[in-house]
């Protein structure tokens, strides 16, 4: 069985990619068995996952339009009946892609050596103030602002076992790395700042927003942003039982605009080292399942749109 590390025992260099880094899912269930029960996580007593408003080919251009979706939702029939199941909801272009691409199992991924929920030293879970919008500085005793390109990104929660209805009130806890690729809590510089990790509650949509900054590329990882899904806000916040983990990986369009801004430079070469092919958590299908629809540019920002459960 994997040993957790305690904060303190981390080494310097906490920031480099850890031995053990994303190492996969089987990996890193022996230190979340220590905490949760597997019926949710394998999704055997919970929704399915499915991912929806990707682009199989990673493309930075906008969500198609609620009557695009709806056509695309038409020509299935398991489509169809989501978007019966799911019109109690608010149609927006995000939601009703969803619906229309709901049905294609999301692959679970590991939550990588620095998830600060517990399972692996720090627990920013727990914490009083966690449950936020925006990500981009640190909260309670902590007082660091994250700085980079403005990123929003939006994951729609669908029970795919369910005729995709929007899961209202389910939980996400969302993290990623600086701009300078090092994690908040971990790094050696950074562990007493909680920056970019936050919780938040989707609403009637089955949707949450968070407000964030580009993150970094750092050596041997394509640059992505990694979630974990609870039932409700209670089980977040306690860290309790999860209905499935997993990353979003940004696009390259979007990372190469990003990286040739004052601050990136590093994530320049290190995209260069790595690509999802090679990637050892999106290489097995390319981050086919996991890449998210990207609009917007360096100068204004960019949003990003991704899963669904």
């Amino acid at each position: 069985m994997t040993t957790s590390h305690n904060r303190n025992e981390l080494p310097e260099n906490a920031h480099q990619p850890h031995p053990d880094h994303d190492r996969g899912l089987e990996f890193d269930l022996s230190t979340l068995m220590s905490r949760r029960s597997l019926g949710m996580f394998l999704g055997a007593g919970g929704a399915a996952v499915a991912l929806a408003a990707c682009s199989p080919n990673g493309s930075t251009t906008a969500a198609p339009s609620a009557t695009d979706a709806t056509a695309t939702a038409a020509s299935t029939e398991s489509a169809s009946a989501s978007a019966t199941a799911s019109s109690s909801a608010t149609s927006t272009p995000t939601i009703t892609r969803a619906i229309a691409e709901c049905g294609v199992e999301i692959p679970q991924e590991t939550a990588g050596p620095y998830p600060g929920d517990g399972s692996n030293g720090p627990n920013v879970l727990e914490a009083s103030g966690v449950v936020r919008q925006d990500i981009t500085s640190s909260f309670g005793t902590a007082s660091a602002k994250a700085v980079g390109v403005p990123l929003t990104f939006t994951l729609t929660l669908l029970d795919n076992a369910n005729g995709c209805t929007p899961l209202a009130g389910a939980a996400v806890y969302a993290w990623h790395c600086d701009r300078d690729g090092k994690y908040s809590m971990y790094d050696s510089s950074l562990k007493n700042e909680n920056y970019l990790r936050g919780v938040q509650e989707a609403d009637a949509n089955g949707q949450v927003t968070f407000t964030s900054i580009f993150p970094g590329a750092y050596a041997g990882r394509w640059p992505h942003i990694h979630f974990e899904v609870f039932e409700s806000m209670n089980n977040a916040t306690a860290a309790g039982q999860v209905l499935t983990v997993s990353q979003i990986a940004l696009t390259k369009a979007a990372c190469d605009d990003v990286y040739a801004t004052p601050g990136y430079e590093k994530s320049i070469t290190n995209m260069t080292r790595t690509t999802l092919q090679s990637d050892n958590v999106f290489g097995d299908d390319g981050g086919i399942y996991q890449l998210a629809t990207m609009t917007g540019s360096a100068a204004t920002g960019y949003a990003a749109f991704n899963v669904t459960i």
